[in-house]
């Protein structure tokens, strides 16, 4: 991104940009939106933490079992993380 575009937009590093493609052809591109935090995940997050640190001993790493275990769960299940949701999965 050119320096001229970056300074236009007010982009800092890691900033995202999204861009529209207009009927006669033309891209229109701008900044995105950063991400609010969601209060949920964060209080999850912060429950996660908590219980690590007064349980350091149920921390455990993947097992190799486990990791077959999941890898045959999924075989074969296709997902596109840039496909818009499903009404009923919003």
């Amino acid at each position: 991104m050119p320096s001229s575009v970056r300074q236009a937009l007010h982009l800092e590093k890691k900033d995202k940009i999204k861009y529209a493609i207009q009927s006669d052809g033309s891209v229109v591109i701008s900044r995105a939106a950063s991400q609010q935090n969601d209060p949920i995940i964060g209080e999850f997050l912060a429950f996660i933490a908590r219980d690590m640190l007064a349980n350091p001993g149920k921390v455990e790493p993947l097992s190799a079992s486990m990791r077959e275990s999941v890898d045959a769960l999924v075989q074969g299940v296709e997902i596109d993380l840039d496909a818009p949701l499903l009404d009923e999965d919003e």
